[in-house]
């Protein structure tokens, strides 16, 4: 009797799906820290074998190799974590500044492609599929073959604007000078920004509320304009301007761009805004044909269709597959290596090749780049979220 009640009772742990489901989950978390801790301790007794050292104490040694761009202050004996925080940073302003202009290139190049406009849709359908079908390194190279091959040099460099000048060692153009203000107004400016889009969430539920609708112009208006401008003339308005000189084999003064960072830049954009046009064409035409008719019998125009009406709703098909370019876009940018810009990959490699920790320097690889998508993911899918239908008393 006893046997056929723990068989009655195996039977309803088995036959529940849930149950047996954390029965799954946990056999195979118990057989991934079984595989991990073989392998590591595998590694360990290996490097012990061969007397090779381990662990990441070699970080805090004096680093030894210069770094041709750099956010931040960087010298040659800087630690080598101070070395791959300067690699970090150079992958961020490329992931940021290379995403916001592919996903505004490929917003207007996906429109333009469906333009009536045979001119402008023929170059768009032209641009797409040539850069989409040559491999982005081929592509990073060219950029930069440009720069170093076709442009003159230093003494001879081309001059199309006033105090911009552009040679085979980058584009040079001027800058306000330095003074304690700016910083103020940037920080001002970046808080403008998350003003506006708090605003923006709290008028959509007002008026998911209410039924009254108010413009964000005057928003952000007051936050991305007046605050910042306020802010530079209490700091006394400076307008003093850094023009770049020649002087010697360089410029100086002014800002710089290396042909490094202007070939990857526009390897990367180029590249990945051909996929975002594509998305973006696939979102608008899977909005009902009927909508277009529907808004033009209200009167309104095409560009007040596509901004109004269409656009809003193609959101929902265009971001998740928009999420995978941008993540492709941070991921491709570990190839600027090929040209010489230092990435965090870059950066990685040397310090590998100078201390020989292999493992760990591909571990800190892994986990950057991991850390890197995730975060995306998690943004992205939370604004994806805030686009999908919500059914009222939901």
């Amino acid at each position: 009797m006893e046997k056929i009640s723990q068989k009655a009772s195996w039977g309803q742990f088995w036959y529940d799906p849930k149950k047996r489901g954390y029965l799954f989950q946990f056999i195979l978390f118990i057989t991934v820290i079984g595989i991990g801790s073989f392998l590591v301790s595998n590694t360990q007794q290996n490097l012990a074998r061969q007397n090779i050292a381990s662990g990441f104490d070699f970080l805090g040694q004096e680093a030894g190799f210069e770094i041709s761009e750099s956010s931040i202050d960087y010298w040659a004996d800087d630690s080598y974590q101070r070395a791959l925080l300067v690699g970090i940073l150079n992958t961020i302003k490329i992931a940021l500044v290379g995403n916001f202009f592919a996903i505004i290139l490929g917003v207007f190049v996906g429109i333009f492609r469906l333009s009536p406009n045979w001119l402008l849709n023929k170059i768009s359908e032209t641009y797409i599929e040539v850069v989409r079908n040559i491999p982005l390194l081929l592509q990073l190279f060219f950029w930069y073959a440009v720069f170093t091959e076709i442009f003159p040099d230093v003494k001879e460099s081309l001059n199309p604007l006033p105090g911009v000048f552009v040679s085979q060692r980058g584009l040079f153009f001027p800058i306000f000078k330095e003074h304690f203000i700016w910083k103020w107004v940037w920080i001002t400016f970046f808080t403008g920004i998350i003003c506006t889009f708090g605003s923006s969430y709290f008028l959509k539920k007002k008026w998911e509320k209410t039924g009254q609708s108010w413009s964000l112009l005057p928003f952000a208006s007051i936050f991305l304009l007046i605050l910042p401008f306020l802010v530079w003339i209490f700091g006394g308005a400076p307008h003093q301007l850094d023009i770049p000189e020649l002087g010697g084999f360089n410029f100086s003064g002014g800002m710089t761009l290396t042909p490094e960072f202007v070939a990857l830049m526009l390897g990367l954009v180029l590249y990945t805004g051909a996929f975002n046009a594509e998305i973006v064409r696939a979102g608008i035409q899977s909005v009902s044909h009927g909508q277009w008719e529907a808004s033009q019998a209200l009167g309104l125009s095409r560009w007040q269709t596509l901004r109004l009406v269409v656009l809003p709703q193609s959101l929902r098909v265009i971001i998740p597959p928009m999420t995978s370019q941008v993540l492709n876009l941070i991921k491709n940018s570990s190839l600027a290596v090929g040209i010489g810009y230092p990435d965090f990959v870059a950066v990685a490699n040397t310090t590998m090749n100078q201390t020989g920790q292999a493992i760990e320097a591909v571990v800190l690889i892994m986990a950057v780049y991991l850390f890197f998508s995730l975060s995306t993911s998690f943004l992205m899918n939370y604004y994806n979220r805030s686009q999908q239908l919500k059914e009222r008393g939901a």
